[in-house]
């Protein structure tokens, strides 16, 4: 038994080699089909056999053969998307539940090597994420070709334009309120850069598409140290209105207001967008721009079945229910 030939990932053949049986044997001890004549000696074999060379059973094709569509990682991001992301987890494991397929959080590290190793190890049908894989999670993907699903992806439909939607309800409301030259605040954290230029991306199109000059961008300290400096520029150029990429970033826009000696939002306005709870008490109270959960995880869970190549649920259209604007008194 010692001299059995072991393939760098151990396969069921491996196992019933090692205890001597045939491979249809192991699927049906590990599997625990039931109606077969199996001894619990034999039994026994298989299950030290597996144990020993690390066998782990294929979960996707054990969740086909038990009528059940597979499973599918779901990668949190480390950034500061809030309770937002968990919140969506949590609701598209429930939801996916009910179409039979099984969820695995994964948490985003630096170098995707734990998100390469669930992929090799557990044969998901579909990795999920806010922003695309990079690095070994990658490759990792690519060389097992699976779907890879995201915000800005084309198989999500309308999640894939809700900076677009974001972007609108923001410019909009700032022109209603008289604005015309606006500011786009950025952290200049680096892990964050890629959520801002994907909302000012959003902007960007909603003042094109209104006529109105593309946004002035600017980084600010998330410690608010040069802030003043920043909002006085925005101001000499004319810029009115500020759209930040988080609400982080408009508490830090709102703290140079004050140390520039000006007014929000006689001088400036501002408006973040993720809606956190401690907006309603910034000074003063941040308008934002707030996520329904429910409807993201309805049309998330949609895109993914149509990915996966699975008839859909039966929800509504929420694509004009993904995010909603909260009105403060800092526009």
């Amino acid at each position: 038994m010692d001299g059995v030939k072991r393939s760098a990932r151990p396969t069921r053949a491996d196992v019933a080699r090692l205890a001597e049986v045939s491979t249809a044997t192991v699927t049906y001890v590990l599997n625990n089909v039931e109606n077969q004549r199996i001894s619990a000696r034999t039994q026994q074999a298989v299950r030290e056999a597996a144990a020993a060379i690390g066998y782990r059973p294929n979960l996707a094709a054990r969740n086909l053969k038990v009528g059940a569509s597979g499973l599918v990682l779901y990668v949190v991001p480390k950034m500061a998307l809030h309770e937002l992301a968990m919140e969506v987890s949590s609701r598209l494991t429930t939801a996916l539940a009910g179409h039979g397929i099984v969820m695995s959080l994964q948490f985003e590290t630096e170098d995707g090597a734990n998100v390469a190793e669930a992929i090799a190890s557990l044969d998901p049908i579909a990795v999920s994420s806010v922003f695309p894989l990079g690095g070994a999670a990658l490759e990792a993907a690519n060389a097992a070709k699976i779907p890879q699903i995201h915000l800005g992806s084309a198989n999500l439909d309308s999640l894939a334009s809700l900076h677009l939607i974001v972007g609108r309800m923001r410019v909009q409301h700032l022109l209603s309120r008289g604005h015309r030259r606006l500011g786009f605040a950025f952290s200049p954290n680096p892990k964050l850069r890629l959520l801002g230029e994907y909302w000012l991306e959003g902007v960007r199109a909603a003042t094109t598409d209104h006529g109105i000059p593309a946004p002035v961008a600017a980084e600010i300290l998330d410690d608010g140290s040069d802030a003043a400096e920043v909002v006085s520029r925005w101001v000499e150029q004319g810029v009115s209105a500020v759209c930040a990429q988080s609400d982080e970033t408009a508490f830090a826009v709102l703290h140079g207001i004050r140390r520039a000696g000006l007014r929000c939002p006689d001088d400036l306005a501002v408006i973040g967008v993720d809606a956190i709870g401690l907006g309603a008490l910034s000074d003063p109270p941040l308008t934002s721009v707030g996520f329904v959960a429910a409807a993201i995880v309805d049309t998330a869970v949609d895109a993914m079945m149509n990915a996966l190549g699975l008839p859909p649920g039966d929800g509504d259209d929420a694509a004009s229910e993904l995010a909603v604007l909260i009105e403060r008194d800092s526009t």
